[in-house]
């Protein structure tokens, strides 16, 4: 079942001599509980990408669908709401809020959505994010993994239809890197969450379902590593 389509998808900033094609008629679809990497070299155009199926950065033509719904068709009202319940983010830096606590931040995107927290939920993330003990410290009592957990968690706290998740591992060692790997390859596996990673690094990329590369703000290769599973 297809969760994501991109059509010809072009973002260019400036104007003139000082235009920068970033995107340049992309076009691809993602399975549903897919594990898609998408890599490439600096500038390259894959972070832009990441920004624009999330509803963070609107592209210049073309049409981003998730769930058969045209993403920027919406108003501006409707795509935060967007945001909030359909796109997980996961960023390098982990973005925290540093006055709230583990489950405060973890649980900000549903109460700005103005809905009721689900308990049993953030006491299964936090039990399989290896937090239960964690759960009242703020971010500057945690390590740079952890941290990186508790985003894990916020991205997930919601169930959104798609998992972004822009150099995840790209700031911690190695033994967090893979650590933080494997938890999104469980929430993948284990709640069937379609996950989308960029990465620079091939060996992260190797582990997906799937990888896309992109060179110049174009797909220059799109080759399948296994099935998907169902």
């Amino acid at each position: 079942m297809e969760i994501l389509k991109v059509e010809n998808l072009t973002k260019i900033y400036g104007a003139g001599n000082n235009e920068v094609r970033a995107l340049d008629n992309v076009s691809f679809s993602v399975e549903k509980g897919e594990f898609l990497a998408i890599i490439g070299p600096s500038g390259s155009g894959k972070s832009t990408l990441l920004h624009i199926l999330g509803g963070v950065d609107a592209p210049t033509s073309g049409k981003v669908y998730m769930n058969d719904q045209d993403v920027y068709a919406q108003n501006e009202e409707q795509l935060a709401i967007f945001r909030r319940r359909q796109v997980g983010l996961i960023y390098q830096f982990y973005n925290l809020i540093p006055v709230l606590n583990v489950v405060e931040n973890m649980t900000l995107p549903v109460l700005m959505d103005g809905r009721k927290v689900n308990e049993e939920r953030v006491n299964e993330l936090l039990e399989t994010l290896s937090l239960t003990k964690r759960k009242n410290n703020l971010p500057n009592q945690l390590s740079g993994g952890q941290q990186q957990r508790v985003s894990i968690g916020r991205a997930l706290m919601n169930d959104p239809a798609v998992v972004l998740a822009d150099e995840p591992t790209g700031n911690l060692d190695t033994k967090n890197s893979q650590e933080i790997l494997e938890l999104l390859k469980y929430s993948n596996k284990q709640y069937g969450q379609t996950l989308i990673v960029i990465t620079h690094d091939e060996s992260i990329a190797l582990q997906a379902d799937r990888i896309i590369a992109i060179e110049d703000g174009r797909i220059v290769r799109d080759e399948q590593l296994r099935g998907v599973q169902k």
